[in-house]
């Protein structure tokens, strides 16, 4: 008890805790200011103190004694801890030498010190104090980091640092003390002229470019990529060089946890197939989306689904008034609002059970939460899957069910109705881009009905394969590779159009907001990417080879063309001031008769799927059916390991 009241006296008088570890620390500093005190006099006097100063100096420093540890407490001195003295504690003990030197030629005058003080003594002390108590807390932390870097140099996994700017230098700090990691080296993005340079203690080995080179020399196969000034297509060829000299490639955590330094060893990820893409980052314009969103009610359509479910947490981001989520999808519903619940609390998610083509189950919901902003984005999308034994399936979802929300949305005056739509309604050689083609018309047919009485302005986007959603290629190509493979591609040149979820879910977001009404918004998809080479990229980030699971090509399957394209023949484009939006300007058939079209949808009795491509062809001109590819121009599969498609 009496300790306890000891240290407490002790915090109410200095200002800090009287533990040993602060015991030590105030007598170090002590000794420094009687050091620093007595130094100062004996370089006055170049070591011969003249005796009337002796007493001076002996008074002098058994004040200082009592008058610094005041100065101390005033200047928080205490407050941080000796192993991570930085900055903040140098400019406390500047601020604690300069009332010194303060307080000491005052203390001169008012005592009227014969003789009078050397004015060196007063000079040279403070920076000496300086010196002493700021190089005691260095030499601490350099012995104690030194001793804790020694003991993590000789464990952890070499990797290269592929970054030489700010980013790499937080990174380095935060990976310096790491267990699972050893820093042998950076590699810098910028080029041969910042050579056997360092950062942080760190040598620059020579441009990225080399990185083979000193992987074999240094015996390294990790390598992070972190330097922000690389563009998309930068992280494109630094992938591209990793991945031929067999280095597994790392991710950066968010620029948020590096620059906070919150980043840790964990915080790393292995570099994804989204990452090879060579993108940059989307950036859009978050006020103007922001006031279409924030504070009002928002409902998506197929909420479930991998486009649906990225709509509802992004929204989720301008704090929406409530977010209805209709699924007919029970478990993937369930899965949704689970997730909210967990990471979106404060988000009013109501999740509605529902099916598209159901007239009164949509008009109940529409009426009941009257939304401002609609995205419809439930859909049949999987193309072989449509196009034999449920074409007919295809047409009701796709189009029948756009025609009841969108007509539903037009009755209860929803401000705007997003229809999110794909690049195969170009051209269509398949029954889902040509039913997402229809649903396109009907969208277009009904914002100019009437245009001057009504209230909502229809708004479509196209974008192509989204990586890792629903029937994707990208889940059953990592299937094949943890099987052992083979992977199988459909056709050696089969391209296709690639984006990220969250990427074309902020474009969508993007145009939705900056649309007039009836555009057909087209999403910048880059470059197309072979198929092949994507499974090719797959197959090395997962850490095998081509001689370890093999490529092998199964041949076009129904529907299916090598080309996707963007644009149809017959349409052109007009910029916006987003440089990843255009927009398509398409022309409405004259002939387009709405009311023959719902008689066609709602018709009872199911159709062929001979039926459903010849009328389809009545509504959608540019609609080709599929024709087979000759057989030549597909290498066949090896009769033992046969597998279905990409």
């Amino acid at each position: 008890m009496r300790a306890f009241a000891g240290e407490r006296l002790a915090m109410k008088v200095f200002g800090f805790s009287c533990n040993w570890r602060t015991t030590a620390i105030t007598c170090f500093d002590l000794l420094v200011v009687l050091a620093a005190w007595f130094v100062a006099f004996e370089l006055r006097f170049n070591g011969e103190i003249p005796s009337v100063y002796v007493e001076q100096m002996m008074v002098g420093g058994a004040l200082l004694l009592v008058g610094e540890l005041l100065v101390f407490r005033f200047c928080g001195l205490y407050r941080g801890l000796w192993r991570f003295a930085s900055l903040p504690d140098l400019v406390r003990i500047l601020q604690a030498a300069g009332i010194s030197a303060v307080m000491i030629a005052v203390a001169a005058v008012l005592l009227g010190a014969q003789p009078p003080l050397p004015r060196m003594v007063w000079l040279m002390y403070p920076v000496l104090m300086v010196l002493g108590m700021s190089g005691g807390r260095l030499a601490l932390r350099l012995y104690r980091e030194r001793r804790e870097l020694g003991e993590v140099a000789r464990m952890g996994t070499p990797v290269f640092v592929i970054g030489t700017d700010r980013n790499a230098a937080h990174l380095i700090q935060q990976l310096r003390h790491s267990r699972e990691w050893r820093i042998v080296g950076l590699l810098s993005a910028a080029g041969a002229e910042v050579r056997n340079r360092e950062l942080m203690g760190v040598r620059v080995l020579g441009p990225c470019h080399e990185i083979a080179h000193w992987a074999r020399a240094l015996n390294v196969r990790s390598a992070i990529i972190i330097d922000g000034r690389i563009n998309g297509q930068g992280r494109r060829h630094i992938a591209d060089l990793c991945l031929q000299a067999n280095i597994q490639m790392f991710a950066p955590p968010p620029m948020s946890e590096v620059l906070t330094r919150a980043a840790s060893a964990a915080s790393l990820r292995r570099l994804q197939l989204e990452d090879l893409l060579g993108r940059d980052t989307i950036e859009i314009n978050t006020p103007q989306v922001s006031e279409m969103l924030s504070g009002r009610v928002v409902m998506v359509t197929g909420a479930g689904g991998s486009i649906g479910s990225e709509l509802c947490r992004q929204i989720a981001r301008f704090g929406p008034a409530r977010i209805v989520a209709f699924e007919l999808n029970e478990f993937a519903l369930y899965t949704l609002r689970e997730e909210f619940a967990e990471h979106f609390p404060a988000a009013n998610l109501t999740a509605v059970a529902g099916d598209v083509k159901d007239a009164v189950r949509v008009a109940e919901v529409l009426e009941r939460f009257a939304p401002s902003v609609l995205f419809h984005a439930a859909a049949y999308k999987h193309v072989p899957l449509m196009e034999e034994s449920n074409a007919w399936q295809a047409v009701r979802n796709n189009v029948l069910g756009t025609l009841v929300v969108a007509e539903a949305a037009l009755r209860c005056e929803v401000d705007r109705f997003v229809l999110v739509s794909t690049d195969k309604a170009v051209n269509p050689t398949n029954v889902m881009g040509a039913s997402k083609r229809l649903a396109e018309l009907l969208c277009q047919c009904l914002h100019g009905a009437r245009r001057e009485q009504q209230k909502t302005r229809f708004e479509m986007v196209r974008f192509g394969n989204v990586l890792g959603s629903a029937g994707s290629v990208v889940p059953k190509f990592l299937r094949q590779i943890e099987r052992g493979g083979p992977v199988t591609v459909t056709h050696p040149e089969i391209t296709r159009f690639f984006m990220v979820t969250h990427e074309a879910v902020q474009l969508v977001m993007q145009a939705a907001a900056m649309g007039e009404g009836g555009e057909i918004f087209v999403l910048d998809m880059g470059e197309p990417v072979r198929v092949q080479d994507l499974a090719r990229d797959m197959i090395r980030l997962s850490g095998h080879t081509e001689d370890e699971i093999p490529i092998v090509f199964s041949g076009l399957r129904p529907g299916e063309k090598l080309y996707e394209e963007v644009l149809a023949d017959t349409e052109t484009t007009l910029p916006t001031y987003h440089e990843k939006l255009r927009i398509a300007r398409t022309s409405l058939p004259e002939d387009f008769d709405l009311a023959e079209l719902r008689r066609w949808l709602q018709a009872g009795q199911a159709r062929s799927d001979d039926e459903v491509r010849r009328d389809l062809r009545r509504w959608v001109a540019e609609y080709q059916p599929y024709n087979p590819p000759r057989p030549s121009l597909v290498k066949p599969l090896a009769p033992a390991r046969a597998a279905s498609g990409n």
